[in-house]
């Protein structure tokens, strides 16, 4: 039993690596085949000739991509992104602090969004069809509706400047407290939350719907048990592994999709860092955003897959 979940839990693993060195393969192309002469943007179209050539093979550029490939890939696998372009700072050391708050923002969003999204599929299903079901999916397909820039704005307007509760520029530093930079990200986190509750909500309440048409709940219900208990007891439980894919699925989102709310927010993160740097077509810089992204993303894909070959007695034994 054991060695047969170790053995899916090492596939996943395997896979996840194997696609994370195919989506550095695409990176890497995407960020060559960009149009434009990245030692012209550095110097400006001012620059001669002969200062053009001299700083592309400075960076190396007049090599074989295939080889500055294999040397950015084993730059990354000792820990050492390279250089920006623009500032010649450590991008590493820029990408720990800019992680760091992303993550908080993420991870401020998720604490609010996933037990509401629960919470609310477990009432949904408790009223089924009638007004609290109705009422949530109505407010929770209306956020799923809005863009995010959308409902950013409309933060900033009604919360920040109308009422003046909260800032509307996000600025974070090292020595605020924990308070403060609560209250800085407030906004920013309301927004994730709204866009990524009403997926996670609907999807606990198809999971424990599919779930209460099982032999077992007919079982309880005839054995007297109250509706709720029913769904507490018996069919939250059983549909844990869809609801736990859902969720990190969502999670890996917070992560990698928060590059629009945090311009908006002119949140220092590593969205904000991201595009900064493409406008300065600082190309170092991109491809270890969006290879953290990538690891980021697969990394709470796995997890997802571990978690519901755990939970789930059917993955246990694919057979």
């Amino acid at each position: 039993m054991g060695g047969a979940i170790a053995r899916l839990i090492a596939q996943r693993i395997a896979l996840g690596v194997l696609l994370l060195f195919a989506v550095s393969v695409l990176i890497f192309a995407g960020t060559q085949i960009l149009p434009g002469d990245v030692a012209q943007s550095i110097l400006g179209q001012s620059a001669t000739p002969e200062a053009v050539a001299n700083l592309r093979e400075e960076l190396g550029l007049n090599r074989p991509a295939v080889v500055r490939y294999f040397d950015w890939l084993g730059g990354i696998l000792t820990g050492d992104l390279g250089r920006s372009l623009s500032n010649n700072r450590d991008i590493a050391t820029a990408i720990g602090q800019r992680l760091g708050n992303t993550l908080f923002l993420a991870g401020v969003a998720a604490a609010v969004s996933v037990p509401l999204a629960i919470i609310l599929g477990l009432i949904a299903v408790r009223y089924r069809n009638r007004w609290p079901d109705k009422m949530i999916s109505a407010v929770t397909l209306a956020s799923i509706s809005l863009p995010e820039f959308f409902i950013g704005y409309l933060l900033i307007y009604l919360i920040a400047v109308q009422l003046g509760w909260f800032p509307s520029v996000s600025t974070v530093y090292d020595s605020m407290g924990f308070w403060e930079r609560l209250s800085a990200v407030a906004l920013p986190a309301a927004t994730l939350t709204l866009v990524v509750l009403a997926h996670m909500m609907r999807m606990t309440r198809a999971a424990i719907l599919n779930v209460m048409q099982s032999a077992y709940i007919e079982t309880a219900e005839l054995k007297g048990l109250s509706q709720f208990d029913i769904i507490r007891r018996h069919a939250f439980p059983n549909a844990v592994a869809p609801i736990v894919n859902v969720v990190m699925l969502n999670l890996a989102y917070l992560v990698v999709g928060v590059v629009v709310v945090e311009v908006i927010f002119v949140y220092p993160g590593m969205g904000q860092y991201l595009v900064d740097h493409v406008s300065k077509r600082d190309v170092p810089v991109v491809q270890a955003c969006g290879l953290v992204f990538a690891a980021v993303y697969i990394s709470l894909n796995i997890v997802a897959d571990v978690v519901a070959i755990v939970s789930n007695p059917r993955l246990r034994h694919p057979k």
